[in-house]
């Protein structure tokens, strides 16, 4: 397909491009001011029974239809003429080409004559506007002493980091080997201390305090009776507490019993029934709670422990102690990657403040244009007659002689293509050039105007151009295509706004062309396409 591309450059003859003259095409004016009207008509003659469809047109090329004017129908004997005009304008100065325009006559497609207009600037009195003195020439951030400044901060900060983490970690395996009690009575007790530390009812907090206060009673009982207290009911915990009384041979009262389950049972009103128990009740059920514990620890008959009990009791302890370093080295974990993502989050906030978000956000995902952007350029020679371009990468030969048709070979001599990517890819750029056989006399515009069309066949829609003249840095003439399309994708049937820059140049026997597209507003290939503009050099044909 980037082949056929080519094909219009031998299609040189009118003959080719010629077709039956059914449309006149005038304008009023071909020269205007920037946002003045060039009124375009179009004008057929038909039979009265035949049918003309004049398209409904936003832009027709580069500019813009501000006006569509109604048809007017003059009827000469038995056929009519039909005139319709079209407003246009266009706000950028320069030259361009107002492309035919696709009118049904009786359903078969009629194109007009493009016509060539001139859009001036308006001259501005430099003796009556106020003029002010050029600014001081400011210097430009050159970023490399940046990336080294946060890359210190970064370090300073990841060793801040490892001196807190390793700080923290001794901290906090001391703390954890002093809080593994040694018998349930110890661990209930501290417990409780630390529970009236929290000041939940001076906060208001009863119905905490009451879960607090029996998970602390219901705990105790579960590692000193060995009774699954924490999943029994009120009643069911009050019935195992007797059993097990009888069958340890415990010394409890039935005080002791009846003074726990009236605390568990006000427990339960608080939790479930919202009750609000005064502040000496609360008191009153607290110290119910430590005497119950107290009462049942001295109750438990003794052991006397031998030498396997006490080290099975220090190979629990041990198990204790790695089970909570395991879990607060964890936390550490999940601590020092939430510091970390912390860490990348605030470098990168201040890489977008400096360098803004977009020049981040392809660094980090290798926009490809950004990367053959700077990476290495070629510069070389393509072509007979050679034109010396620099591109991001080597263009490759292809063989253009396989799709050019019979016609087109008669006109040629020689014919050489380069190519780099694909009108679907991020940037596409082909260098091509020929030589003909006979002397031929080119016109630039028309070429440019067989490119588009030939662009339009290949998936190209709503194309604006615009051209100007082109000089190289030696001096070489030429012509300059340029402006926006969009681009259909064959592959998934979708379509993206593209821009396109075309340089041609005219030989006595030959011609050197060179494309440039990519997508619009991407800065990078904007960039690319700067660079290699000024970087074109020409052959003379011959030598």
């Amino acid at each position: 397909m980037k082949l056929k591309f080519y094909i219009f450059l031998f299609l040189l003859s009118s003959s080719i491009f010629a077709q039956q003259k059914q449309v006149e095409t005038s304008i009023d004016t071909t020269k205007n001011k920037i946002g003045a009207e060039f009124k375009l008509t179009l004008k057929t003659v038909v039979s009265s029974k035949s049918k003309v469809v004049f398209p409904k047109l936003k832009n027709i090329g580069p500019l813009e239809v501000i006006q569509s004017y109604p048809i007017d129908t003059v009827k000469k004997n038995d056929t009519y003429e039909l005139i319709k005009k079209y407003g246009l304008t266009q706000f950028d100065s320069g030259k361009y080409t107002i492309p035919g325009v696709r009118i049904l006559i009786d359903k078969k497609p009629f194109l007009s004559d493009s016509i060539r207009v001139e859009v001036a600037n308006v001259k501005v009195d430099t003796l009556q506007q106020k003029m002010y003195d050029i600014k001081d020439i400011t210097a430009g951030d050159s970023g490399i002493s940046d990336w080294w400044l946060y890359l210190l901060i970064g370090v300073v900060l990841i060793g801040i980091g490892v001196f807190v983490y390793w700080f923290v970690k001794k901290r906090q395996q001391k703390k954890i080997e002093e809080e593994v009690y040694k018998t349930p009575i110890e661990k209930a007790t501290s417990l409780l201390n630390n529970l009236e530390q929290k000041e939940l009812v001076q906060k208001g907090e009863i119905k905490e305090y009451y879960s607090e206060l029996t998970d602390i009673a219901r705990n105790y009982i579960e590692e000193a009776i060995h009774i699954p207290a924490m999943e029994s009911t009120t009643s069911e915990l009050i019935q195992a507490i007797r059993t097990a009384s009888t069958k340890k041979k415990m010394a409890l009262t039935p005080e002791t019993v009846e003074n726990l389950e009236r605390v568990l049972r006000q427990a339960d009103l608080v939790k479930f029934a919202k009750s609000k128990p005064l502040d000496f009740e609360i008191t009153e059920d607290r110290n119910k709670i430590q005497k119950v514990i107290l009462t049942l620890d001295n109750a438990i008959p003794t052991e006397v422990p031998n030498e396997e009990d006490e080290l099975l009791n220090e190979a629990q302890k041990q198990k204790q102690i790695k089970i909570q370093l395991r879990k607060k080295r964890n936390k550490r974990i999940a601590i020092a990657v939430g510091s970390v993502f912390l860490l990348l989050a605030l470098t990168t906030a201040v890489f977008i403040a400096n360098k803004g978000f977009t020049y981040v956000k392809d660094t980090l995902l290798m926009n490809p244009t950004k990367r053959l952007l700077e990476g290495e350029w070629v510069k070389s020679e393509y072509g007979n007659p050679g034109v010396l371009i620099e591109t991001p990468k080597v263009l490759k030969r292809m063989d253009a002689q396989k799709v050019l048709p019979k016609e087109t070979m008669a006109l040629i001599k020689e014919m050489q293509l380069f190519t780099y990517g694909s009108m679907i890819d991020n940037f596409f750029i082909t260098v091509s050039t020929s030589k003909f056989k006979k002397p031929v006399e080119l016109d630039l515009a028309k070429t440019l105007e067989g490119s588009l069309k030939v662009i339009e066949a290949q998936g190209g829609q709503n194309i604006i151009v615009k051209q100007e003249d082109f000089q190289t840095n030696e001096g070489v003439q030429g012509l300059k295509g340029y402006g926006t399309m969009t681009i259909l994708n064959p592959l998934d049937k979708t379509s993206a706004k593209a821009y396109y820059e075309i340089l041609l140049f005219k030989q006595d026997q030959g011609l050197q062309q060179i494309m440039i597209l990519h997508e619009e507003g991407d800065s990078y290939a904007n960039d690319i396409t700067t660079r290699i503009l000024n970087s074109v050099e020409l052959r003379k044909a011959g030598n």
